[in-house]
């Protein structure tokens, strides 16, 4: 975001995101945060985020010395920051700046929410703000990870974890998925949606799913579950069952458990409730009201349903979600 884009969405109270960037730092997970949280969406029709990067040192050498950043704010604008998004670097045993992990400490002290992408986790870590609670890093430093903190409780087979006020991603695509959930809590899941077209990107992949998903070569037939997937989504409203997804796909219900396992890292049931769940929430933000419309038409059954899921997955009531997201606040 540019100087002047930054001052115009500053003004106009826009939620501030500021992604600390030090030496050795993965510039794959920059740019991730930098396409969700930082790009202009005229398509959309308002800023979503004041997105600024800044670094301790005028200058600095990228992952192993790719590239130098400079040009970017002083450590000091992470003092600003509404969401501050941690160093993450491969160097994973090396400790972390004095003055980066006294920038996450006050940032958490006042009530910041902090993101950590991939190795980032080791910088929350180390910082002592993660002691006691939910967090992932990538699969690789899991073991290194709970050894150096074994305070934290590491779920090191998700995509990412929401633990409120401090959120950590796997690592690589994991990012994307991260600022993508962080766009649909802020925003709701129509604005999501948008910002994951613009990346040519899967709108919602829940954080529980497995880090690790094998993708074989497909045999003949081809296995891929695109087509029954595809199915299924244009018929949410219907009473769908795992057998009827299994005879779309012409498997058995246990071979589409293993599939879905497979190619998707999560359950055939575990994936329809959250399809049906991601379209109860566009139905609320386009306007329907009756809780009991919008369980029905997005193949949730009941309101009470409704309340259940919408709950567990976005951590509020359909209720709050209207006056959050509903087309009056919009």
């Amino acid at each position: 975001m540019t100087q002047e884009s930054s001052q115009r969405a500053r003004a106009a109270g826009v939620h501030r995101v500021v992604v600390i960037v030090d030496e050795n730092s993965n510039p794959f997970e920059l740019g991730c945060a930098t396409e969700v949280f930082g790009l202009r969406r005229p398509e959309i029709g308002r800023e979503l985020y004041d997105f600024r990067l800044c670094s301790p040192e005028p200058a600095l050498l990228m992952r192993d010395g790719f590239f130098t950043l400079t040009g970017v704010a002083g450590l000091e604008a992470a003092d600003t920051a509404d969401t501050l998004i941690v160093p993450n670097r491969p160097d994973v045993e090396v400790p972390r700046r004095p003055a980066v992990l006294d920038a996450v400490r006050r940032a958490h002290a006042r009530g910041a929410r902090l993101i950590g992408l991939c190795s980032g986790a080791f910088t929350l870590a180390e910082a002592g703000v993660l002691d006691g609670r939910r967090a992932t890093a990538h699969w690789q430093w899991a073991d290194a990870f709970r050894s150096r903190f074994p305070a934290v409780r590491l779920e090191a087979d998700v995509l990412f974890v929401d633990d409120g006020d401090i959120l950590t991603a796997a690592g690589s695509a994991a990012a994307l998925d991260l600022g993508l959930h962080v766009v649909r809590r802020d925003h709701g899941a129509e604005v999501a949606n948008s910002v994951s077209r613009r990346l040519v990107f899967a709108a919602h992949r829940d954080g529980g799913q497995r880090q690790f998903v094998e993708r074989p070569m497909p045999d003949v037939p081809d296995e891929s579950l695109a087509p029954v997937l595809s199915w299924a989504q244009e018929r949410l409203d219907s009473p769908l069952t795992i057998a009827d997804l299994a005879t779309r796909a012409a498997v058995s219900p246990a071979t589409l458990h293993r599939r879905f396992r497979t190619q998707l890292g999560t359950t055939p049931l575990a994936w329809l409730t959250g399809e049906r769940l991601a379209l109860a929430c566009r139905l609320i933000e386009r306007g329907e009201s009756r809780f009991e419309v919008v369980a029905r038409r997005s193949g949730l059954g009941t309101a009470t349903n409704l309340r259940v899921l919408m709950r567990r997955g976005t951590g509020i009531t359909p209720s709050a979600y209207r006056r959050r997201f509903g087309p009056e606040v919009n």
